[in-house]
């Protein structure tokens, strides 16, 4: 199940507002029941009903599998440094079999 966090992203990000301009405007609160939206005040757009977010439920989960690969291609990756020495020393051939590796190790599905 997806975050609440990402469904309102993406419910923000479908009415044309971001999560960094508008976080400040919100408040999101999990009560042990739940996470839950606590405030509201974003300028011109209604708090999302619960079937709007619930709308979101599929893209949200599709959203936060692509970020986990994203998280961990990117833990996986040699440094900027050690990658520039990989292309001086073996060539860009070389450099990006390395890549490929990650790649392939956590594909984008």
């Amino acid at each position: 199940m997806a975050s609440l966090y990402t469904k309102v992203k993406l419910y923000l990000e479908a009415n044309s507002k971001t999560w960094d301009a508008e976080k400040n405007n919100i408040r999101l609160q999990n009560n042990g029941s739940g996470d839950f939206i606590h405030t509201w005040n974003v300028s011109g757009l209604a708090e999302p009903t619960d079937e709007q977010i619930a709308s979101y439920e599929t893209a949200a989960n599709t959203e936060e599998a692509l970020q986990v690969v994203l998280d961990n291609r990117r833990n996986d990756y040699p440094s900027i440094a050690d990658q520039l020495d990989d292309i001086y020393h073996n060539g860009i051939d070389a450099w990006k079999a390395t890549i490929k590796t990650t790649k392939d190790k956590y594909p984008k599905e």
